[in-house]
């Protein structure tokens, strides 16, 4: 009963801490699922936890043991999880809150309509058409980290996405052709982007400049990123700073807008 009472007696701005503790848990679960570092977290969970049950039960030794891992393991933790939290001050820094009608409705779970409106199974079909001719395309949908910082390195524009306007992009005797095109809410920002280049991970031999340069703005952001070989007609899609294996384009599709949401 004492424990209802003091449930009642919480202040609302109780409830609110406790809200936006769960929130940035559930976000810091999202930055890092899918990736190695998914491991290491709920590692760290499971430690957290066994060091509150031996304080609560007395055992100073195994306690002990646990707290000095825990005071000297935050000096690792910065180091294993660096990647992950330059992205996340990243994204603090860069979010896109215009795109938002409401700012919670960034998070999955409380949105009630699709914020990215970006003509996927165009854009796709486009890939398909020059995997045919092996025509080489790097595209880059922006998502919740705003890109404009790398657009002054490439050509700012404002058109629309459709079929006809990608592969005309990249069309081997277009000028614009070059580098990479970023992608927000189905309009074009730029053309002829360059990437910051990822040259540390082992990626599989067919994969030229085009895939670490894929590699390395989904790896410093949380954009996604679509890539066509020139050399092989090879269709990938690049999220979290790996490479993201597909069945046919309708997986592919059902992907990227799942991505998008």
């Amino acid at each position: 009963m004492d424990i209802f009472k003091d449930i009642l007696n919480l202040r609302f701005i109780d409830y609110l801490d406790v809200v936006l503790v769960a929130l940035l848990l559930y976000y810091l679960y999202k930055l890092v699922k899918g990736t190695v570092a998914i491991n290491i977290f709920f590692g760290i969970i499971i430690i957290y936890v066994a060091w509150r049950l031996t304080e609560f039960l007395d055992m100073n030794l195994l306690n002990g043991l646990l707290k000095g891992f825990i005071d000297v393991g935050i000096i690792a933790l910065i180091v294993v999880f660096q990647p992950e939290i330059r992205k996340f001050l990243l994204m603090v820094g860069s979010t896109n809150f215009g795109r938002r009608v409401k700012f919670f409705q960034r998070f999955n779970f409380l949105k009630t309509e699709t914020s990215n409106s970006t003509d996927v199974d165009a854009i796709v079909s486009a890939c398909s058409k020059m995997a045919m001719s092996k025509t080489g395309a790097l595209i880059v949908f922006e998502r919740n980290n705003n890109l404009d910082f790398l657009l002054t390195s490439g050509d700012e524009m404002n058109i629309k996405v459709t079929q006809p306007i990608i592969e005309s992009i990249f069309f081997k005797n277009s000028p614009l052709h070059d580098g990479a095109i970023i992608i927000s809410n189905n309009i074009v920002k730029a053309t002829r982007v360059i990437l910051p280049v990822n040259n540390e991970k082992n990626i599989p031999k067919r994969f030229g400049l085009r895939h670490r340069a894929a590699i390395g703005v989904s790896e410093k952001t949380d954009a996604v990123a679509l890539v066509v070989s020139e050399e092989t007609g090879h269709i990938s899609y690049f999220k979290d700073g790996e490479f993201v294996a597909f069945e046919d384009t309708n997986h592919l599709i059902s992907m990227i807008k799942n991505d998008l949401v």
